[in-house]
């Protein structure tokens, strides 16, 4: 039940952040191992000139750049997948983008089961009650 929430530099654009969310869902679950039925993605468009990297505005490079954040419940992956999942979704927003700043980020929050959830229940309470 991961909640992905992608900022991507640049201007509002519908077919791109489709694309994009599809990716994140098929990586996600592929890598992941997380159920696309019970994904969440928010797309948001920043702006170059609101985007800074090293105390310079995106506008002055012709990389784009994205912050990727992707909410788990802990100890469900282990660090080599997060470590692919990493990998794979920077190479697949290089592409995407069509290229990207080094430093564009991504974010795997793993979040405590007691702390997180979805309908109203904690991911530890459906592992209590499964």
């Amino acid at each position: 039940m991961p909640y992905i929430h992608i900022q991507v530099s640049g201007d509002p654009d519908d077919s791109l952040a489709a694309k994009i969310a599809a990716s994140a869902s098929e990586l996600t679950a592929r890598i992941l191992g997380k159920d696309p039925a019970l994904t969440a993605v928010v797309i948001d468009f920043i702006a170059a000139s609101r985007w800074f990297i090293a105390g310079s505005v995106l506008t002055a490079s012709t990389k784009r750049s994205y912050h990727w954040s992707v909410s788990i419940t802990d100890e469900t992956n282990t660090k080599a997948e997060k470590a692919r999942y990493m990998r794979d979704v920077h190479e697949e927003m290089n592409r995407l983008l069509g290229g990207v700043a080094d430093h564009s980020y991504i974010y795997v929050i793993d979040a405590r089961a007691a702390a997180y959830g979805w309908g109203g229940e904690t991911q530890e309470h459906r592992y209590q009650h499964a």
